[in-house]
């Protein structure tokens, strides 16, 4: 074999070799193609994480500043492709999603590879069409009404009935900011007439079997944080007997459980 037949032979290597380099990038790099309505990736489970408040409490303006900050951190740590929604418990008891926002992130422009994609128009694109209709929903979010149910545990179980929530559904967590002060036929904290706190309370494995019978086993998997609105008169039992009965109850269903509390202040 003549040296220009090798020169030939390793010219074509090169070539099938850069062809080869080019189509992989363009598999990998190209961007992946979106639902329209909600911006997830097309054919794709995305991670969901919910930020449910309770609006059956009230709160001081300081703490509806924090309030806005949970749900601002929640978005930050967002990955791409990662789905994100608002619910409240609303005046009648139900959970009902805030604005309607429930959208993944496309990506900011911080988040995407610069040798393929445009960081400038991605960003422009992130505000436009994820961070905008957010902050629309924040500004309702963080209005307290009144309510005379307050079925914190059967609106978390509900929700995962929705197919956005369901146990196929990868890195399920929810954010609760709520004074856990439950109100239902399951078990109501009130009456203190009936003498102490826990012993008006039903048995931690009753209360569990109640939510299994009605829901299966649909909370187990889940991952929550649940942000304590303090209140008045309340707030030795809340962070005391009660706090420790709802994480054996939530324990029980299979959830993570972890606690904060929203800052202290007078309420308005």
């Amino acid at each position: 074999m003549s040296g220009r037949d090798l020169i030939g032979i390793f010219n074509l290597i090169v070539v099938a070799g850069v062809i080869a380099a080019v189509s992989y990038f363009a598999i990998n790099l190209r961007p992946a193609e979106y639902d329209a309505d909600t911006l997830c990736i097309a054919g794709v489970i995305p991670p969901h994480r919910v930020v449910i408040i309770d609006k059956t409490d009230r709160y001081s303006a300081q703490q509806a500043i924090a309030i806005e900050q949970i749900i601002l951190t929640e978005r930050d740590n967002m990955a791409i492709g990662e789905r994100l929604s608002l619910f409240e418990l609303d005046e009648s008891g139900r959970l009902a999603d805030t604005n309607e926002f429930s959208l993944c992130n496309p990506g900011s422009g911080d988040q995407v590879n610069p040798l393929y994609r445009n960081p400038e128009r991605i960003q422009a694109r992130y505000e436009s069409l994820f961070d905008a209709p957010l902050q629309r929903a924040l500004a309702d979010l963080v209005v307290p009404k009144d309510a005379p149910q307050s079925p914190i545990l059967e609106a978390l179980a509900a929700l995962t009935q929705n197919e956005t929530m369901a146990q196929t559904v990868p890195g399920r967590r929810m954010v609760l900011v709520s004074d856990m002060l439950q109100n239902s036929d399951i078990f109501t904290v009130y009456g203190r007439s009936r003498g102490p706190l826990l012993d008006r309370l039903p048995p931690v494995e009753q209360t569990v079997q109640a939510i299994r019978n009605e829901y299966g086993f649909a909370l187990a998997g889940v991952t929550m944080e649940i942000h304590l609105i303090e209140r008045p008169g309340w707030e030795t039992e809340q962070n005391g007997p009660l706090r420790a009965y709802w994480t054996q109850v939530f324990n029980q269903l299979g959830v993570a459980v972890s606690w904060r509390s929203l800052p202290s202040s007078a309420l308005s």
